[in-house]
Formats: C-alpha cells, sequence, structure tokens
C-alpha cells in the first residue's frame, strides 16, 4: 500500500533511498529528503506491506501537462525480485490516472519493464 510521506518517516525513508546507487551520500540523501518535504509538486511515497515500509518512490507532479515523472524507485534488498517496484508503479497510476506517467533518466529502464 502505497502511504504518502511525512516528516516523521524521516529515517525510514532514508534508508530505503540509500539504496539506489545515486542516493549514497548522506548530504545527497538529505537534500532529497528536503526536496520531497519542501516542494508540492515532488511527491514521496513509501510502501508499506504488513507493518513493514519495504519501498520508496518519488515522483514530480505537473498538473498543467497531466504529466507525472518518476525521479526514483527503491525496495529493500530482502524484498527485492517480488514485484514491489512493479506494485508502486500500477497504484500510482491508479491514484493518478488522468496523468501521462514517465520516467527520467535513473527511471525510464525500469519504467519500461512495468509496461
Amino acid at each position: 500500500m502505497l502511504i504518502r510521506f511525512k516528516k516523521t518517516m524521516e529515517k525510514i525513508a532514508m534508508g530505503l533511498l540509500s539504496f539506489t546507487t545515486e542516493e549514497k551520500d548522506i548530504k545527497k540523501l538529505q537534500e532529497t529528503i528536503k526536496i520531497y518535504s519542501e516542494n508540492q509538486e515532488d511527491v514521496l511515497f513509501l510502501w508499506k506491506e504488513h507493518e513493514d515500509m519495504i519501498g520508496a518512490i518519488g515522483i514530480h507532479v505537473d498538473d498543467d501537462l497531466k504529466r507525472l515523472t518518476i525521479q526514483h524507485v527503491s525496495v529493500n534488498p530482502s524484498h527485492r525480485d517480488n514485484g514491489i517496484g512493479q506494485q508502486m508503479v500500477q497504484a500510482l497510476c491508479q491514484r493518478y490516472d488522468a496523468y501521462e506517467v514517465v520516467g527520467n533518466q535513473l527511471t525510464d529502464d525500469f519504467l519500461s519493464k512495468c509496461k
């Protein structure tokens, strides 16, 4: 289930995002979390199964173009290869059903596998 990121989830979100290659540096992680905390168009969701947060997916929402750009996708390594990333993308597509969903340079390859 997708849950919208809240400030109280910061450590969990940083931990999940740290599993991506571009977010290994603590300062970079802090900057990324700050962007998701302060910008209305940038939204971070966490994926919860049972009682555990096991994934994160970050998006940029362009309401004018009705476009959703997936910026980050991260799944806890112990839960990979179970389709969690695809489930997160599908849940976003349902939530933003009137929007075109696209990837960026980091997520485009993954997104093409989900279609």
